[in-house]
């Protein structure tokens, strides 16, 4: 049996329907804010602060393991909060996880480092990364739901795709700190003491967020699960149970959308410098324009998924994106800036259709009953997959001397996952207010 929430059509109800929109995005831009500040640490500076004793070589891989051990934490966070936003509720639940994650991101920010306390800090920097993945884990699905929940089935797949804009609006704050605090500072004060800032900053970063989620209203999709008393017992289980089929493919959807962001902002940066001898402000500029793009393309991509559906979108994306895996890597080689420039922006524009098309093909796949758990088990096993991208490689790239095309092999498999999972997902959604 199937039921219709009622979907906000007219202009009154749609204020509150932008308002939704408005919190989602603050708050997945603040979740991608605490996540890329680790992310642009663990690509340079992590391994000299609290990974002395390793070496570089050492250094960098701990700190890139560090950073996917926060992935490796999402599965359980996605199982906990989709549970509880599948029971008590999507606001609740992410009322909570904001919380969770502002709270671990600004203690990192506060941590002693090896000069001052030998491992303790880096002890506790392993925890403080598992914390942020736990809390991500329940975060970033709640965020796509609470948005296409209240668009209405006009105007779902361009809810899904604004809460994207999150991740290039965290790594253009980011970048931008950490481009503009070492040339204010100086290098030596930067180290010392000012890499805490973008970590601090996290606490004025949250009350924010908690403002905007406290003053909307739960999903009408998720009222009328609870009212027909549709909501499952245990959500997962139920979900693995009616779609096994389904849940695989939101998992191979995830893998670009994700793992293209794990390439290109934290280990091509690392690559770049250490390998290829461009100055790391400069690699940090070049992201920051690609992401500067980003908030064009990822609205646009969201109209288009409307107009042609968002499993389209994305498998566009993955396409595009194996054409040019290994020439932007190519090209790279012997780059000067304007070609890095244009190298991030092509090299960023088709994988963000596969990500501005992600929350809707996901929240399509799933019925509203157990959607939150769904979408957020599958996209935080995406991530996991995706989360040591990095290290592996790392290794990888150490293993073939470092060869032009390493990074384009591991962006080619992504996209070839991603081609295919979008295009077999095609026939199995349904629509957002189905039970």
């Amino acid at each position: 049996m199937t039921t219709t929430a009622p979907a906000p059509t007219g202009t009154a109800d749609r204020k509150p329907a932008r308002r939704v929109l408005w919190a989602s995005l603050v708050g997945t831009s603040l979740e991608s804010y605490d996540f890329y500040v680790f992310s642009y640490l663990s690509a340079i500076f992590i391994g000299p602060l609290f990974f002395e004793p390793l070496g570089q070589f050492g250094g960098t891989l701990a700190g890139f393991t560090t950073g996917a051990l926060g992935f490796v934490a999402r599965p359980l966070g996605a199982i906990v909060f989709g549970h509880l936003g599948d029971r008590i509720g999507r606001r609740r639940t992410l009322i909570l996880t904001i919380t969770i994650m502002g709270v671990a991101t600004g203690l990192i920010g506060v941590l002693p480092t090896y000069d001052a306390a030998g491992w303790i800090g880096a002890v506790a920097l392993v925890a403080l990364r598992l914390i942020q993945g736990f809390s991500l884990g329940g975060e970033w699905g709640g965020g796509i739901l609470i948005a296409t929940e209240h668009a209405g089935e006009k105007r779902h797949a361009f809810y899904a795709a604004i809460p994207q804009l999150g991740s290039p609006i965290g790594s253009i704050i980011t970048a931008l700190l950490y481009i503009v605090l070492p040339l204010s500072l100086g290098m030596e004060d930067f180290l010392a003491w000012g890499w805490r800032i973008p970590f601090l900053l996290a606490f004025p970063l949250l009350l924010v967020s908690l403002y905007l989620r406290f003053t909307i209203d739960e999903s009408p999709v998720f009222k009328n699960v609870v009212s027909e008393q549709k909501r499952e017992r245990i959500p997962l289980l139920a979900v693995l149970r009616a779609q096994p089929v389904a849940f695989v493919l939101a998992v191979g959807t995830t893998l670009l959308g994700i793992g293209s962001y794990a390439l290109m902002n934290t280990y091509t940066l690392n690559y770049g410098a250490a390998q290829l001898g461009f100055a790391y402000t400069d690699l940090l500029l070049a992201t920051t324009i690609g992401g500067l793009l980003q908030l064009v393309t990822i609205p646009l991509f969201g109209v288009w998924a409307n107009r042609i559906g968002s499993w389209r979108v994305v498998l566009i994306g993955a396409v595009g994106t194996l054409l040019i895996a290994f020439p932007i890597y190519f090209l790279l080689q012997t780059a000067t800036f304007p070609v890095l420039v244009g190298m991030m922006i092509i090299g960023g524009i088709l994988p963000t259709a596969a990500w501005a098309g992600l929350g809707g093909v996901l929240s399509e796949l799933f019925g509203a009953r157990y959607r939150y758990s769904a979408i957020s088990v599958a996209y935080s096993i995406g991530a996991i997959l995706t989360g040591f991208i990095p290290t592996l490689t790392l290794l990888f790239g150490q293993a073939t001397g470092y060869a032009w095309w390493h990074p384009g092999v591991v962006l080619a498999v992504l996209s070839i996952l991603t081609a295919v999972s979008a295009y077999l997902a095609r026939t199995r959604t349904a629509p957002i207010a189905e039970v």
